[in-house]
């Protein structure tokens, strides 16, 4: 083998690599900001979001050797209109629906998986084993949350439930009895449950109704997007599941979020 020949092809290589790899320095981010333990904005600098996702989003693009920077760009409508346009690179919690695809590139698998379970006062008499047993109940449901679109059609064909502005009024309903469960993303439920002081009252049902992925998606129009980016994101989110990273990064939030609330008690989950 003539070895000059394959160091000579390898050296070659490197100033491709080093182009690809420092193409892209800066990832400006966003995404919901009333999400938490996920997302939310910082009540020390408002301009940034914090939360699990932007954790594992800093973690992830270091490795990669790139700097995120999770900004507050509004709420999620306006936020999503950041990224299309490009003005903003990245939604860190993009849910995957077919019509974003003509604006945005999700990287699979997704960051995180945001369980939905069945939430019910803790002397509930409701007998629950799967989700058809919800049939005929009054549930709650908050209109911020973002199910699969195939758990939404079964929900508003199968189930009957009221829609509420946020998280918060969901859980007060079924305090209060009006309804009998409400669905509710495990991290999410807990941190409302545990802001609102009714953590004692409330228990969550152990078997997800639903599992939405909470996806990274690079805008088309960002100058960051391209196929040496993308391949290195996917391979760092097939890579993190396994590391036991994700499940200390949300619990660490969560008790973040409640030590925030308890030092700002007007202010609750909206999610």
């Amino acid at each position: 083998m003539d070895l000059r020949r394959v160091f000579g092809w390898s050296l070659l290589l490197l100033p491709a690599l080093s182009f690809a790899a420092g193409k892209c320095e800066r990832l400006v981010v966003t995404g919901s900001p009333d999400a938490p333990p996920y997302l939310w904005q910082d009540p020390q600098n408002p301009k940034h979001l914090i939360g699990a996702s932007a954790d594992l989003l800093q973690q992830v693009a270091g490795e990669v050797g790139i700097k995120g920077e999770i900004l507050y760009a509004g709420k999620r409508s306006p936020a999503l209109d950041e990224v299309r346009s490009g003005r903003m690179d990245m939604l860190a919690d993009a849910p995957l629906t077919v019509s974003e695809l003509e604006s945005l590139d999700y990287i699979h698998p997704p960051l995180l998986e945001n369980d939905y379970l069945v939430w019910t006062r803790k002397d509930s008499a409701l007998v629950y084993n799967q989700v058809q047993d919800l049939h005929g109940h009054p549930g709650a449901l908050s209109e911020k949350s973002r199910m699969t679109q195939a758990f939404g059609m079964f929900a508003e064909q199968q189930l009957t439930l009221v829609r509420t502005p946020n998280l918060t009024q969901a859980l007060q309903k079924l305090l209060l009895g009006e309804v009998e469960f409400v669905l509710a993303g495990r991290y999410s439920g807990m941190a409302a449950a545990q802001a609102l002081s009714m953590a004692n009252d409330l228990v969550a049902r152990p078997q997800p109704v639903d599992k939405p992925g909470l996806f990274l998606a690079v805008s088309h129009n960002s100058a960051c997007n391209d196929p040496w980016l993308r391949g290195q994101l996917a391979k760092k989110m097939t890579e993190l599941p396994a590391s036991g990273l994700t499940e200390a990064v949300l619990q660490r939030n969560i008790e973040r979020w409640k030590a925030q609330q308890q030092q700002q008690p007007a202010s609750t989950p909206k999610q």
